[in-house]
Order: structure tokens, then sequence, then C-alpha cells
């Protein structure tokens, strides 16, 4: 189902107009993620496909993130998505604490399309056995972008946005619940 992020109210974008992304849980143990920006994609700061492999740090640029958990007492996953198709998976046990890397997760498929006004995103997460994401559970998600322009402006879009700076782990952005195929 298509789902509308919202720019973060503090914050301004000139050259995205719109980010929405669709959620799909195709079996129990999938993810899939189809995130599409609209606007003026020649203003944006996207850096070239190249192969995919991880990477920290994504989020300091134009990254796509999913943020899975099953319960609001439990941990959580981060996933980020580069344009260029790099990728990152972090386990937190808290919010915002016990960050590791994920390593039990293995490399999503990852698949860009970019014209002068639209960029999409898709990501394929398989994450059967990962550990506190049971396949049977109904998941809950936070997803969010951050879109970076040319001039280096910032924009932070999210389903729901915690008061305050953007903070795409507050428990308030997991506002998506996907239950399982």
């Amino acid at each position: 189902m298509r789902q509308i992020l919202r720019l973060h109210p503090d914050w301004l974008s000139f050259a995205a107009t719109r980010v929405d992304v669709e959620v799909a849980r195709p079996c129990a143990g999938t993810l899939v993620l189809c995130y599409f920006v609209a606007g003026r994609i020649s203003d944006l700061r996207i850096p070239p496909v190249m192969a995919s492999a991880r990477a920290d740090e994504l989020w300091q640029h134009t990254c796509f993130e999913a943020f899975v958990r099953t319960s609001p007492d439990a941990g959580y996953y981060e996933f980020n998505f580069a344009p260029s198709t790099q990728w990152a998976a972090y386990r937190f046990s808290g919010y915002r604490s016990g960050m590791q890397v994920a390593t039990e997760i293995a490399a999503p498929r990852i698949e860009v399309q970019s014209s002068r006004d639209s960029h999409a995103l898709q990501a394929s997460l398989q994450l059967d056995g990962v550990p506190g994401l049971s396949r049977d559970a109904v998941w809950r998600l936070g997803i969010s972008a951050l879109i970076e322009e040319t001039n280096g402006l910032k924009s932070y879009w999210a389903l729901a946005h915690p008061p305050g700076k953007p903070d795409f782990h507050h428990p308030d952005c997991f506002a998506y619940e996907l239950h399982p195929a």
C-alpha cells in the first residue's frame, strides 16, 4: 500500500515536492519498500549507482530508511538504502541504544530508476530467521527519507514526526503496521 511521507514542519524542500513509499510483505519473512521522489531531480544530490555494498553513515546524504520492530518495548532494526545502491543494517536494543551492525541481515536487492521529475528506489529484504522479527508477528515500521539538494539543503520526510527536531528513531515514527502475508 502506498504511503505519503510528510516533510518535517521545521524544514524546507525546494527540489523534492513529494515523497511516497509503497510497502509490501509478499511473504511472511520478506519486506519490499519502493520509495518515490517527485520534483526537480537534477537539483537533488543523488550519487551514481555503483556495486551494492554495505556502508556506514549513509544518512548523511540522500538516503531512504526503514525501522522495523514487533512491539513498542522491543529492540528494532534500522535499514538505510542509498541511491548508489549502498546499504546498511543496524540492530538496536532500545531507543537509540545498543546499536550494532546487523550482520545477520543479507544484502538487499536494490534497484533505482531516475528521470527528470522522479526518482524511485526499490529495496527487497529477506528477513526470515532474523532475531526479534518473527515471521508470524505484526511488524511496526517507521519509514523515512533524508533528501539532500545539490546546494546542501537537507529535508526530512517520514510517516510521522515527533515534536522537536527530526528523529526517525522516536517511537512516534513507528506509525505503520504490516501484517504477515
